[in-house]
């Protein structure tokens, strides 16, 4: 087994290494008053506000919480469950049983019920970082790349949730990455 180390990191992962560590530096106080925002940001916004059904995440590694949308917004939540390489995604209320996944991340119980691309209003995505042409970098399993390449998916509008310093002008892209709609920070939504 290889050891990775910086000297021999790709820039991608460079790059997730120093935005991670940027993030979980983020005061408690200062990562939830940027999670507020982002929260408020996203109540203003025409296709949140229109959505009927979304889809978002449990937030993990100090990612931008959600929670303020959760208790004020009464929509039909949708969350994700990794399945194998894929996301699996289930209905889901606030206050609703969460159990840790394969990735430690709180996930919906197997149990729940499944939700259909066809019922999907809006994807709340989370990244490490995305840049100005909308491109994501998240953790490398590539489980939103995958979603987004299959056409049902590829149709319903997605927002990255980042804080603004994740907004930067160029992310080294592959192949498969698939562009986001749009991004919001606690600055508000970025072009």
């Amino acid at each position: 087994m290889t050891t990775m180390t910086p000297a021999n990191y790709s820039p991608k992962q460079t790059l997730r290494s120093q935005l991670l560590d940027r993030r979980q530096a983020l005061p408690a106080l200062v990562w939830q008053a940027h999670s507020e925002l982002i929260c408020d940001r996203l109540s203003a916004n025409t296709a949140f506000r229109d959505a009927q059904t979304v889809l978002a995440y449990q937030s993990c590694r100090q990612e931008p919480s959600l929670n303020y949308l959760f208790t004020h917004h009464h929509k039909q939540w949708g969350l994700p469950r990794c399945l194998d390489r894929d996301l699996q995604w289930h209905r889901w209320k606030p206050l609703q049983t969460l159990v840790s996944g394969s990735y430690g991340i709180l996930e919906p119980p197997p149990t729940s019920p499944l939700l259909s691309p066809q019922e999907i209003d809006l994807i709340l995505v989370p990244a490490i970082a995305v840049d100005r042409d909308g491109y994501r970098l998240g953790y490398g399993g590539g489980y939103y790349d995958r979603l987004r390449a299959d056409p049902l998916w590829r149709k319903i509008p997605t927002i990255g949730i980042i804080f603004d310093f994740a907004y930067v002008d160029r992310l080294p892209i592959d192949p498969w990455d698939v562009p986001l709609d749009a991004v919001c920070t606690e600055l508000g939504f970025r072009d």
